[in-house]
């Protein structure tokens, strides 16, 4: 099979070096990629939101199958393009990718089917959204409607920190149009875990639960990020807990969309949190997350390939998991998720302990540089989370601090971590 990965970033790395593996690949294409996909597949310069160029590349290039990973080219309609020119695509339609791109939309839904989430509202205006907020007190939890690259969240500690948010999305417009409405959320206590699922129509198979850490900086402190790191699976999540959540959340979910005309073909990621009465969800995506993926897959033991192939054919692709644990820490340009250069020399992290997978690279000349906020990820596996923590603490150990980056220093080293 010819194979096009659609995305620049950490996730499409990491699918890109699971399919690599595969012996059904003849030709394996990124659009466009970045540094480190160069070193697996082909990588053509066709941006991600140019649904135009990239039909024409898949005919072209005989492309038997696409994989979408970003959310925006999803949200844009790509998969619908794709399925309307009769080509195989990996990915949901546009009407059910709304499940990430609307986060009012995400919330009606769930209550429609009763899927258990926190109690919300939704607002456009700011004197209606504060009364709520001096109604509910503190801590609140404010999100951007629309899409805002996983930094349009705003946990509130105090009733000024949300009444600020309110201002900088509805007023200042912090997130453009993605924060032109908003949803205001209850605060839920307890430890988050993501789930992935492949998702077929009716057909749910769950993957290994993973963990991330959104915060910039150790012990959960500094802004949100898009994530610092992660690992899989998750100590504290049960079999329980995710024949729980299979249930009562992705099955009821996948059955709300086919029941409402807008079957879901692809990724169905389920931000949860374990609270008193069990897992609740934050956050859907429709798209593989980053750096979940990056965890997961190196533990996936069956071939890509079949797995999304036997998906498309309504087929259990019985899906195998490695009895280890993996785990992922980001090295970051200087200042992100603010300002920071790119353009820095990417230091030499092989390491026979450990594999790296690229998010924010490109070559300059014969040399690989950094080219984003979050520039590539570290990661091991081993027996145990300790062990492949200190697997890929011990490649990261050899970076001169000088060089213009920095990383979390606990990933994996503690199963407290929060991303809410």
């Amino acid at each position: 099979m010819n194979v096009l990965v659609v995305g620049r970033g950490g996730r499409e790395h990491s699918i890109i070096m699971k399919l690599a593996e595969s012996e059904k690949v003849t030709k394996l294409f990124a659009a466009p990629g970045n540094g480190g996909i160069e070193r697996h597949a082909a990588c053509v310069a066709i941006d991600e939101m140019d649904s135009d160029s990239l039909l024409d590349f898949a005919k072209r290039e005989a492309i038997d199958l696409t994989i979408i990973g970003p959310e925006n080219p999803l949200n844009a309609g790509i998969a619908n393009r794709f399925q309307e020119e009769g080509l195989a695509v990996f990915a949901p339609t546009k009407e059910a990718a709304l499940l990430e791109g609307s986060k009012n939309f995400a919330k009606e839904f769930m209550m429609e089917y009763e899927i258990p989430t926190a109690a919300y509202a939704t607002f456009t205006d700011t004197e209606a959204a504060n009364a709520y907020i001096e109604e509910k007190g503190a801590p609140i939890v404010i999100k951007a409607d629309g899409l805002a690259a996983g930094k349009g969240v705003v946990v509130a500690e105090t009733k000024q920190q949300a009444l600020e948010a309110v201002e900088q999305m509805l007023v200042s417009k912090t997130f453009a149009e993605a924060g032109a409405t908003i949803v205001i959320e209850e605060f839920l206590v307890g430890k988050e875990f993501s789930l992935m699922a492949f998702v077929h129509e009716n057909n749910v198979y769950p993957m290994v639960p993973a963990r991330d850490h959104k915060r910039a900086y150790d012990n959960d402190q500094g802004p949100n990020t898009g994530g610092m790191g992660a690992f899989a699976p998750v100590p504290d999540v049960t079999a329980e807990h995710i024949a729980f959540a299979t249930k009562k959340i992705l099955q009821k979910t996948a059955d709300g969309l086919m029941k409402e005309d807008r079957p879901f073909t692809g990724i169905l990621y389920a931000g949860l949190i374990m609270t008193a009465e069990g897992p609740k969800v934050i956050e859907f995506n429709t798209r593989f997350g980053d750096p979940e993926t990056q965890v997961v897959l190196p533990l996936l033991k069956n071939d890509l390939v079949q797995v999304l192939t036997d998906v498309l054919k309504g087929e259990n692709p019985e899906l195998e998991w490695e009895e280890n644990s993996c785990v992922g820490v980001v090295l970051a340009s200087e200042g992100y998720p603010a300002a920071y250069q790119k353009g820095i020399a990417i230091p030499d992290l092989s390491s026979p302990k450990s594999f790296t997978v690229h998010a924010g690279t490109k070559y300059d000349g014969d040399k690989l540089v950094s080219d984003g906020g979050r520039v590539l990820l570290v990661g091991a596996k081993d027996s145990t989370l300790e062990k492949a923590a200190d697997n890929a603490y011990e490649t990261l150990g050899s970076i001169d601090h000088t060089q213009g980056y920095f990383y979390r220093k606990d990933i994996g080293k503690t199963i407290e971590a929060t991303s809410n």
